[in-house]
């Protein structure tokens, strides 16, 4: 798929390209330049590269993978991106966290069944930060080093990122967006991720995080939620038995068309290296890719287009049918993180309790509220809000839900309307930050009463 967007030389300030229709399909070799004749017409590294540019490979796996895993993108940019100064230490403001055993620093690890409201890093400290400073974790598993694991992190943010670029080198992003609309600037285009979206950047692509329409933030502040992945990368799930079709359709994701900026302004790019941030400076723009070639390439997708699979007879289907994406493990059907929603459905089954069952899971399940109530918990998970229950801890309907659902009558029933809830769920157990316990005064300290009702109702 080859798409263009043209751009000129600003003189003096930058020229953006304007927002044209993306690229659409996942995991596609797409082809995209914003000089028509950049690419290459034989191969991807000729002896001299159309205009000048420079021609240079980023490698998303290893170069011997299997054909069908292996991910890779040619860019063809106006400067190598070694062009620049050492790495020094960053000295910013976020609370991250990249190792999880119990005996880490920043680690309070604990089996208890956990929710907050609607998180925060202070209005005052989010006003001031942007979304790199703006970063805080609340749990996740193994370290970054040897790449297995995950990390969940929390994003509150009220500056634009300017002239900064940030890199990931421990893991992917996917972006869950709650309040804020984001403008991502990347190496391959722009990318518009509203709430009720999601975008993913992987490892080592350097991207830039804006709020447009700033109007329509509250406080003018962007919040949400990411899951970093540490090993492999964000997958769609095999549909099994369901078919061909279904679920998250492969059409919808869509990824950024090329434009470039062609500026000699001082820039900054941080990054995250093995938990630890470094900087340094350069002189031109990150962003200074006029052409690229491959299926290495951050993605958006609309959340309201997943198709929903559900039961027409009777019982719960286990939650995995609401699975959007799948990071997996080396065990199949195991997953680092499945990311899974739960959107707008109809429920028909008969004789059936309707509402999520009572559960103790063998995977850690951490969920997050994007808009509306949630089916499974009438009250107390709000919008912006989260909940843990980690591995084998036991969860389901709080009281009110159960007792409402137990009674209700069984006619066809349309749930979740404006609502939207996802899940990060996990085969490894996963362990709290102190931020996330002690330190965020959003902790619902009484969350383990809203099971207390459920007393014995047999007659026996």
């Amino acid at each position: 798929m080859l798409l263009s967007c043209h751009a000129r030389r600003p003189s003096p300030a930058p020229t953006s390209c304007p927002p044209l229709t993306p690229a659409a399909g996942f995991g596609n070799h797409f082809e995209s330049e914003a000089v028509p004749g950049t690419l290459p017409k034989l191969g991807n590294a000729p002896q001299r590269v159309a205009h000048g540019l420079y021609a240079e490979q980023i490698s998303g796996t290893a170069f011997t993978v299997p054909r069908a895993k292996n991910q890779r993108s040619w860019v063809y940019r106006l400067r190598p991106s070694v062009q620049h100064s050492p790495f020094t230490p960053y000295k910013g403001t976020s609370h991250l966290v990249s190792s999880f055993h119990s005996f880490s620093p920043g680690i309070k690890a604990t089996p208890q069944q956990l929710r907050w409201d609607p998180l925060s890093l202070g209005e005052n400290k989010e006003r001031d930060a942007d979304f790199v400073d703006g970063l805080a974790t609340l749990a996740g598993a193994g370290d970054t080093q040897t790449k297995d694991g995950l990390a969940i992190h929390f994003y509150g943010f009220g500056k634009d990122m300017g002239r900064k670029s940030f890199y990931n080198s421990d893991g992917d992003f996917l972006i869950v967006p709650v309040t804020g609309e984001l403008l991502i600037k990347t190496e391959f285009g722009k990318l518009y991720v509203p709430p009720l979206h999601i975008a993913v950047v992987q490892r080592g692509l350097k991207f830039s995080v804006d709020i447009v329409n700033r109007e329509r933030a509250p406080g003018g502040i962007a919040r949400g939620f990411i899951c970093e992945v540490y090993k492999g990368h964000f997958e769609l799930p095999d549909l099994g038995p369901i078919g061909a079709n279904g679920l998250a359709n492969a059409k919808d994701f869509e990824s950024p068309v090329a434009s470039y900026e062609d500026t000699d302004e001082d820039w900054t790019v941080v990054n995250k290296f093995m938990g630890e941030m470094f900087t340094y400076d350069q002189k031109h723009s990150p962003y200074d890719v006029v052409a690229y070639s491959g299926n290495y390439v951050p993605y958006r997708y609309d959340l309201l287009k997943f198709n929903v699979i559900g039961s027409i007879s009777y019982d719960h289907p286990d939650p995995s049918i609401f699975t959007v994406l799948t990071c997996p493990t080396d065990s199949p059907g195991t997953a680092v993180c499945d990311f899974a929603i739960f959107a707008p459905r109809w429920l028909v089954a008969e004789d059936t309790f309707r509402p999520p069952y009572f559960h103790r899971n063998c995977m850690a399940e951490f969920m997050g509220n994007i808009a509306g109530t949630y089916d499974a918990k009438a009250t107390g998970f709000l919008p912006g809000g989260a909940s843990l229950h980690n591995m084998n801890s036991a969860h389901g309907p709080d009281a009110d839900t159960f007792f409402k659902a137990s009674a209700a009558e069984l006619k066809p029933q349309k749930v979740g309307d404006g609502s939207m809830a996802f899940m990060f769920e996990s085969a490894y157990q996963v362990a709290t930050t102190k931020w996330a316990i002690e330190e965020s005064d959003k902790l619902q300290q009484d969350y383990w009463k809203v099971w207390q009702g459920l007393d014995k109702q047999s007659d026996l």
